[in-house]
This record gives C-alpha cells, structure tokens and sequence, in this order.
C-alpha cells in the first residue's frame, strides 16, 4: 500500500511539471500575458500587452552600427587683426585666413549614399567630409537643408552602402528601449542606451523663426558629435535623428531630443522630388485643452486642443472649422496637445487633404480639410481683406501668432517685394512694419494714409521674424 500512494505521488509531480512546462511553453508565444496581483483583500488581474522581446541590444547594435557615420565640416573664414602699419590703417588690411572644423553624424538611408544630418551639423559649410564604418572617406554635398525641422539631406559617391530601415515613430511606446548612435567628443560608433522619456516635447526657440515643437525625448546618453545621429528601436529600425540636449553645462545631463522619423521621411522624399521642403499649413492657432480652459470657456470636455484662431484665408477657415472649436482627431489620431498637431501637419504636403474631427458645443463633426502653403494662406488673406500694394509690395495684416512671437500688439506684414521703391530701401518678404514717420501702424490702410500724409520722404520702422529691428528711409 506504502508503495502505491509514493506511485500515486510521483505521477502527480510529474504530471505538475508537464503542466507548468507546457504553460509557460504556449505563454511564451503569445504577445499578451496575465499577470496577478495578490492582495491581502482582493487579486485583482490586469492584463497587459508586451512585446516579448528581452532587453537584448546586440541585434540592433551591430545591425545598425555601421550605417552612422562621421561627419566632417570644413567653414573657410577670416580672423580680423589689427592694423600693422598706418598704410594699412588708412587704407585697409586682410585678416588671417583661418579654417573653422566642426564634427557631427550622419545616418545613411539608402545603398546609393544619401545621409541625413542635422541642419547645424552643416550649416555655413565649406567642405564636408564624411568617413563611413570601414574607414573610407568621401566628399559630401548638401541636397537640401530645412532649419525648421534642423534636418539636412547629404549625398556621397558611392554604391552598396550599408543602411538603417525606416521604423514608425507614432508607433513609439512611453517606456520603449532605443539606442543612440553617433561620434560624440570624436569617439566613433558610440552606442548608448534608454527609454523613450515623451513624445511631442516641446523645446525654447529662442530665434523665434516656425520650428518643429514634437521631438521625442528620450534618456539615452547624447553629447556633442552625437547630432545627427541614428535612435533606433530594438528591432533595429531608424525612429528618430538625435538633435539636441537640454543642459546648462553642454554637456548630457539626462535629456536627449531626437527628430521623429516620420518627419523625415517627408522631408527628405521633398529634397528628393522638389530641392526643397513643401510645408503645409492648417492655418489654425491652439491651446492645450485642460479643466481650467474647460471652465474658463465653458466646454463640453476637456479633451484636445481648443483652437483660439481661425487665420484668415487659410486651410482651415475655407473648410468651415470655426474660433471655439475642439480639435478631437485628424484622420482618426487622437489630438492631446498643440505639438501633435504640427507633427501630423509637418508630414503632409500642399494639396493634401485630412479630416478633423472638432467638437462645437456639444455636436461632434467630421471637416475635411484641403492643406495649402503659408504663401497662398497670406495671397488669400491680401484678396480676400482689400490690401494694399505699395512701391512694389503687397502688404497684409500681421498675423496674430507671429506679433506674439516679436511681443508687438499690431503691425503690417511684407507678404512679397516686387520691384520698386520697397525692394530698393532694402526691405524684404516678411518684414512687419509698426511705425511709418513715428507713427503706429496697425493695417495696409494705415500705412496707405501714412504715405500720402508724407510730403518728401518715409521712416519706416520693424521688425524681421528673427526679432531684429531696423530702419529704412524711403525718398517720395
């Protein structure tokens, strides 16, 4: 009888174990696993979808290692000195000839040599030279440079290049493992590692011009030489172009931004197809929606970005989207703050058409809307507000969002400069006037009355986008 229930025993363990392995087995498979929480109350169960992939790196380390590259910059320039002699006081002198060399990275993404970079990795560039994984080194010229985006496109001579695929950046997770890979401080093929911190961040701009506000943040060690580098995923797939840190020593301090691949894409298919990036426009202004705004305003949610402006003669406004309107969806994506909207936006072209889903009051609509460039936004808002066309220029109203940025209260927008006495003063496209003769301006019309009060000549007063003021003199 002793014998028969240790049979008994040993057939129950070992049917156990054939259990437990082949659990594990078949769970092992699967992309969604149970996990339990024992309580001293209750047990609850979550469900939670993973990858099942292991923070192993090595297959995206060594498969995209040898696609990043180091970049070279050469920028000729001239040191000044001071005069030797009185000859050269009086009559001038040259400085020394003095070559400025910078270093970044580079990402190639096809066999045939275009690499991208960022824009300040080349900008003011002389030479560039880039030297690939196995130590050969060849002439780069620049295809296209966009410093909104600070994303330029590079092209070198040369065939069967190693690459890294295009991944999907919106299909970024919070919490994601990705690699950085550039040459910082010169140390080539430099690989670190971390997560992704956020998506959409925004950064200071502090020059004020339209930048990309929807980097993605992540805490994998970046320093200098690291820009224009490769964040790839664990598959080995390129999700972004590492850009810039936010540090008070320049140095890395656990903040890294990377250009989301998505843009990239459309910016270097226009480099490609047009020499230059085709950026549309929504020609809305937005606010984060929250539950202050949502009180403040009287919403029915608190959910997505309430659009404070509808600009005139753009996108938006010919598709009916109205001032008070909710910004839900655009093409089913779910809208949470103002950055995403650019970030959908910045991957379309003129011409393109989306659909909003806005919510106005307490209705919810579906708007389709045809995307334009900034120029036809302004050509449409001069014909459709009777501007004025002055000595050769087309003069509009300033638009709203770019007086905020320069902290002006009013002005009037160069929207073109043709030939005429405006070209000649030196004035150029997209200089906002706020004063003529001392005097404020704040539409065409004003300054149309400025003009034939003057009797002999015009000071005219403003600002460039750049947030620089000058001074022009016009003779009448």
């Amino acid at each position: 009888m002793k014998n028969k229930n240790w049979l008994i025993v040993l057939a129950a363990v070992a049917a156990g174990a054939l259990a437990g392995y082949f659990t594990v087995k078949v769970a092992g498979n699967k992309s969604v696993e149970t996990y339990v929480y024992p309580d001293s109350v209750v047990a609850p169960v979550r469900n939670v979808s993973i990858s099942g992939e292991y923070p192993d790196f090595t297959y995206a380390a060594e498969s995209s290692v040898n696609a990043v590259v180091y970049v070279k910059v050469v920028k000729h320039g001239v040191q000044p000195q001071e005069p030797s002699s009185l000859f050269e006081y009086f009559f001038g002198f040259e400085g020394v000839p003095r070559d400025q060399v910078g270093a970044g990275s580079g990402v190639i993404i096809s066999e045939d040599g275009y690499i991208v970079t960022n824009n300040h990795v080349v900008a003011g560039a002389t030479e560039i030279e880039v030297t690939i994984g196995d130590k050969k080194t060849f002439d780069a010229e620049i295809v296209g440079t966009d410093p909104a985006t600070d994303v330029a496109l590079l092209k070198i001579d040369a065939r069967g290049l190693p690459t890294i695929p295009l991944g999907n950046s919106d299909e970024l997770r919070l919490g994601e493992w990705v690699l950085a890979i550039g040459n910082p401080y010169g140390l080539t093929s430099t690989i670190t590692a971390g997560i992704v911190s956020a998506k959409g961040r925004s950064m200071p701009n502090y020059s004020r011009e339209f930048k990309l506000e929807s980097f993605i943040q992540t805490d994998a060690a970046v320093n200098p030489g690291n820009s224009g580098g490769a964040l790839v995923n664990i598959k080995g797939e390129l999700v972004g172009i590492n850009t810039a840190i936010v540090s008070q020593t320049g140095s890395y301090t656990g903040y890294s931004f990377a250009v989301p691949v998505n843009i990239i894409k459309k910016i270097v298919s226009d480099f490609k197809d047009f020499g230059s990036v085709q950026r549309a426009v929504l020609g809305i202004s937005m606010l984060d929606n929250n539950d202050a705004l949502k009180e403040k305003m009287k919403l029915s949610t608190n959910e997505g970005v309430y659009i404070a402006e509808v600009v005139i003669g753009g996108a938006a406004e010919a598709a009916g989207v109205k001032e008070g309107d909710v910004l839900l969806l655009i093409d089913s994506i779910e809208i949470s703050k103002g950055t995403k909207v650019q970030e959908i936006i910045n991957q379309h072209r003129p011409g393109d058409e989306i659909e909003l889903t806005v919510m106005r009051g307490k209705e919810i609509l579906n708007i389709k809307v045809g995307l334009i460039g900034r120029e036809t936004q302004e050509m449409n808002a001069y014909n459709r507000q009777g501007n004025v066309n002055l000595f050769g220029a087309q003069l509009v109203p300033a638009p709203k969002s770019e007086l905020e940025k320069l902290g002006l209260k009013s002005g009037v927008k160069v929207a073109s400069v043709d030939k005429g006495k405006i070209r000649d003063a030196g004035i150029g496209k997209g200089f906002i006037i706020t004063y003529i003769n001392n005097n404020p301006v704040a539409t065409p019309q004003d300054v149309a009355a400025e003009v034939k009060k003057a009797k002999r000549s015009l000071l005219i007063e403003g600002f460039y986008p750049d947030g620089n003021l000058y001074y022009y003199g016009i003779g009448l």
